[in-house]
C-alpha cells in the first residue's frame, strides 16, 4: 500500500515538477520580508470598549481613538504601496529605532501604561475626584545611539549619584549639578537585581542630556474604580488625549459628546498638556472613512498637516487644534 502511494506521489511530482517549482519560487518571493514597513490608514476604537468604570454615566455619542495600520514589507505589499497613494513605504529602522522586538514591546507597553495613568490623573482631577498614588517608578524606554552609558531598556532608575529618583523631574534636578565628562553613578533595578550603571552627559541640540528616554508609572487607586481592557496588539501613547476625555465623560453627568462621533489623537502628560504624534494623516483618513463629526488633533505641525490633507481631499469633518485637555473640554462643551 505504502509503495503504491509513494509511486503515485512520485509520478505526480515528475509530471508537474515545473508547476510545483514555479509555485515554490512564487511562495518564497511573496513571503520574503524586506527591511521596510508599510504604513496605511487604520481605523478607530470606541474607548468605551476599552475602559470599565463603576457607575459610569452613559453618553449618546462616542469618543474614539484613531490608529495606523502597519504591514511587513513583502513584494506584494511593496507593489501595492506603489499603486495606493495612502500607503507609505518606511525604512525599518525608522519604526524600530534599531532595537529588538522585545525592547519595542516593552517600550510601547510602558508608554501605553503611562498614557493611561496620565489620563486618569487629569480626568479624575478635572472631575473633582481624588486618586491615591504609590510605588512610583521611572523606567528606561529608549537609549540614544551614541549615549555614553551602559544603561539598558527596562532598567528602573533607583538613584543618580545617591539622589533618590521617583520622577522625570527628579532626574532633571539631579543632572543640574553634574558637569560635562563627569562619571555619573546610576543605581538601577534590572530583572530583580540592583546594579550600578555609569553615564556621561552628551550634547544634543545645544543641550547636555543623559541620552535616555524614561517613563513614569505607579500604582493608582481610584474611586470609582477603573479598569482597562486593551488587546496585546494595542500600545503606545498617542491615545492619551482621547482616553482622558472618555474617562472624564464617564465620571461626570454632562455628556460632552452631544451625540456626535468624535475621533482624535495626541499624547497627554499628567499636567494635561497634549503632545504631537506620528502618522496623523493616516488617522485623519481613518476618521473620515468612519464618518466622524469631529477630529481633535494636537495644535502645531499635526494640525497643519491635517488641514492640508482635508483641503486636498475635501474631507467633511471639523478639525480642531488642541494644546491642552482644557482646550478639548471647552470646545466639546460648547459644541
Amino acid at each position: 500500500m505504502l509503495i503504491k502511494l509513494y509511486e503515485e506521489i512520485k509520478k505526480i511530482i515528475k509530471e508537474n515538477y515545473k508547476f510545483l517549482l514555479l509555485l515554490l519560487i512564487t511562495f518564497f518571493i511573496c513571503t520574503i520580508e524586506f527591511p521596510y514597513y508599510i504604513e496605511a490608514p487604520g481605523g478607530i476604537i470606541d474607548i468605551q470598549e476599552r475602559i470599565e468604570i463603576e457607575n459610569a454615566y452613559e453618553s449618546e455619542g462616542t469618543l474614539n481613538m484613531a490608529y495606523v495600520s502597519e504591514y511587513k514589507a513583502t513584494l506584494p505589499t511593496i507593489l501595492i504601496s506603489k499603486i495606493k497613494k495612502d500607503w507609505k513605504l518606511v525604512k525599518k529602522e525608522e519604526i524600530t529605532q534599531n532595537t529588538t522586538s522585545e525592547a519595542d514591546y516593552f517600550r510601547n507597553h510602558i508608554l501605553l501604561v503611562e498614557a493611561n495613568q496620565n489620563a486618569i490623573k487629569v480626568a479624575y482631577q478635572k472631575a473633582g475626584l481624588k486618586i491615591q498614588e504609590s510605588n512610583q517608578k521611572v523606567l528606561v524606554t529608549y537609549v540614544y545611539e551614541g549615549a555614553e552609558t551602559d544603561i539598558q531598556i527596562a532598567d528602573e532608575i533607583i538613584s543618580i549619584n545617591n539622589e533618590p529618583i521617583t520622577s522625570k523631574q527628579d532626574i532633571q534636578e539631579t543632572l543640574k549639578n553634574v558637569s560635562i565628562k563627569e562619571k555619573i553613578d546610576i543605581l538601577v533595578q534590572h530583572e530583580g537585581q540592583q546594579i550600578h550603571r555609569t553615564a556621561e552627559l552628551i550634547e544634543l541640540d545645544n543641550a547636555y542630556i543623559l541620552g535616555i528616554v524614561v517613563s513614569e508609572t505607579s500604582d493608582i487607586e481610584t474611586t470609582p474604580n477603573i479598569e482597562f481592557h486593551f488587546q496585546n496588539s494595542e500600545s503606545g501613547p498617542s491615545g492619551g488625549l482621547m482616553m482622558s476625555l472618555a474617562i472624564y465623560n464617564a465620571l461626570t453627568k454632562e455628556d460632552i459628546t452631544h451625540g456626535k462621533k468624535i475621533v482624535g489623537t495626541g499624547t497627554i502628560d499628567k499636567e494635561g498638556n497634549v503632545g504631537q504624534i506620528d502618522g496623523v494623516e493616516y488617522k485623519l483618513q481613518a476618521a473620515s472613512k468612519e464618518k466622524a463629526d469631529i477630529f481633535l488633533v494636537p495644535g502645531g505641525e499635526n494640525y497643519i498637516v491635517s488641514k492640508q490633507l482635508q483641503q486636498k481631499n475635501n474631507y467633511p469633518i471639523e478639525i480642531v487644534p488642541i494644546k491642552t485637555f482644557d482646550d478639548a473640554l471647552t470646545y466639546l462643551k460648547s459644541n
